[in-house]
């Protein structure tokens, strides 16, 4: 709100400055030519507008402000003040990429001897962004290992994610279910 008052604060004093300046030479000429009864610049009053300064006609009597006002080439003629039109903007054309879609891809389930598994992707467009196993066993030694090759190949920064194919390192300790898994998510892969 401060910002905004100065900022008109400042607009209103330049422009003023910038009138009394522009009206200084030659402006008793051209008030010189402007009858009396239209000398006033500022709308409904006879007096000068608020904060511009009259600039002294002949003979140190006060003429009307010159603001915008041209010597006429013809002396008693009515001025026209020409108006400025608004401009509009022209409209913003923004291209933007297409977004790449967003599609997840199951494979088949993988039956090896802690149980059976499948995988499932998600693809960016034709990048892996996110892989998980769906259907490991839970609890004892098998859960473990399902835990481990879990950790290591899935999520958002898996291995899966960083190799951006089903040629992964095998966990140790958990060689079928490493196995399996590779396996279906080739199948996935492939499928995409």
């Amino acid at each position: 709100m401060r910002r905004a008052v100065l900022a008109i604060t400042g607009l209103a004093a330049g422009t003023t400055a910038l009138v009394v300046l522009k009206g200084s030479p030659g402006a008793g000429q051209a008030a010189q030519n402007i009858p009396a009864d239209q000398a006033s610049v500022a709308p409904g009053g006879s007096g000068p507008a608020p904060g511009v300064t009259p600039t002294p006609g002949p003979a140190g009597s006060a003429s009307a402000p010159s603001r915008s006002t041209r010597p006429s080439s013809t002396p008693g003629t009515k001025k026209s003040t020409a108006t400025a039109r608004p401009t509009t903007a022209a409209p913003r054309t923004t291209t933007t990429a297409p977004k790449p879609s967003t599609r997840t891809v199951t494979g088949p389930t993988v039956d090896y001897e802690y149980g059976s598994l499948q995988v499932r992707i998600t693809l960016n467009g034709s990048r892996i962004v996110d892989a998980t196993a769906l259907g490991l066993p839970l609890g004892g030694q098998s859960g473990l290992r399902s835990d481990d090759v879990q950790a290591r190949y899935s999520g958002t920064s898996g291995e899966v994610v960083a190799k951006q194919s089903a040629n992964l390192d095998t966990v140790s300790g958990a060689t079928a279910t490493s196995a399996a898994y590779q396996r279906s998510l080739q199948a996935a892969i492939d499928q995409a």
